[in-house]
């Protein structure tokens, strides 16, 4: 096992600097979640942070090369362990200075920064570093074991997968749904039996107008949530004003708890707080243009 895992890292590691690399060099979604990345907060840019992105996806797209042509050559694999331990710095300063931001790893990621990117970093390191000491070569192993590498490379992939939260919505959301569908909601035939799961009113709200309207200023998934008086309350962090002016915003979203898909055009409240001050902000002060379903919150 433990050569099969030497043979095949290169091409294991090639596969996803050469994935992620691809996606933010090329991608159009770069420079749109470039602005909600900590790298903007960091270069007080989104273009700066754009072309940094798009740059440090040449960067992967070429240490993959090297991984697939050289994999015996140590250069390729040290390159990939420094570059997973920049990952890791970099994640550790945005997970302490902007939590609500996302790391733009993938370039087409835009949850916040949680363990899995760390994962998918440390194993950029120990891979890199793994290729760079046993200098071995992946063809010969490809060619001599066919099942064993096609059974290491599916589970990698799918480790890989897991650990990539812009890959949930192929895979984990619709297994969710599947498991709510089959065996029902875990709190049937309690009192609580009529409850409807958080992300059902998570996916009601974003196919909402107060949603659409909204979404400019959202800059996090879901961060809190909670219920009042028949109100299911669902909190984001948000950013509102233009580049030179802009301030962090809580937005937060009502609507009926008891309210599912079939639900006909539920009615959704939207208000935004000031995260310093923890005053509310006029909706007008943000610049959008509230839509028939946006009604402000009391208090």
């Amino acid at each position: 096992m433990l050569s099969l895992t030497t043979g095949l890292a290169p091409l294991v590691l090639a596969g996803l600097l050469g994935w992620t690399g691809a996606v933010k060099a090329f991608s159009r979604g770069t420079a749109q979640q470039a602005p909600k990345t900590v790298l903007a907060r960091i270069l007080r840019s989104s273009e700066r942070a754009t072309a940094v992105l798009r740059a440090t996806g040449a960067g992967e797209l070429l240490i993959a090369a090297g991984l697939l042509v050289v994999p015996a050559n140590p250069v390729p694999g040290a390159a990939a362990a420094v570059l997973g331990a920049g990952f890791l710095a970099y994640l550790g300063y945005g997970r302490a200075a902007a939590p609500e931001s996302s790391c733009g790893c993938s370039a087409s990621e835009d949850t916040p920064i949680t363990w899995r990117a760390f994962a998918r970093a440390a194993v950029v390191l120990v891979g890199g570093a793994t290729v760079a000491v046993a200098q071995d070569t992946w063809w010969p192993t490809v060619s001599e074991r066919p099942a064993g590498a096609l059974g290491f490379l599916a589970g990698a992939a799918a480790v890989l997968v897991a650990l990539s939260a812009d890959l949930d919505r192929w895979w984990l959301l619709p297994l969710r749904r599947t498991r709510l569908r089959v065996f029902g909601h875990p709190l049937l035939g309690t009192a609580a039996m009529n409850q409807v799961p958080v992300a059902a009113s998570v996916e009601l709200l974003e196919n909402s107008l107060a949603w659409q309207a909204a979404a400019p200023v959202v800059r996090s998934a879901l961060l809190d949530h909670w219920e009042d008086d028949g109100w299911r309350i669902l909190q984001y962090s948000g950013v509102y004003g233009d580049k030179e002016n802009a301030r962090p915003v809580a937005v937060v979203f009502a609507l009926d708890a008891t309210a599912v898909r079939d639900s006909p055009d539920p009615l959704v409240r939207v208000s935004y707080v000031d995260a310093d001050s923890g005053e509310a902000v006029a909706v007008d002060e943000l610049g959008a243009v509230p839509s028939r379903k946006i009604l402000p919150m009391a208090g």
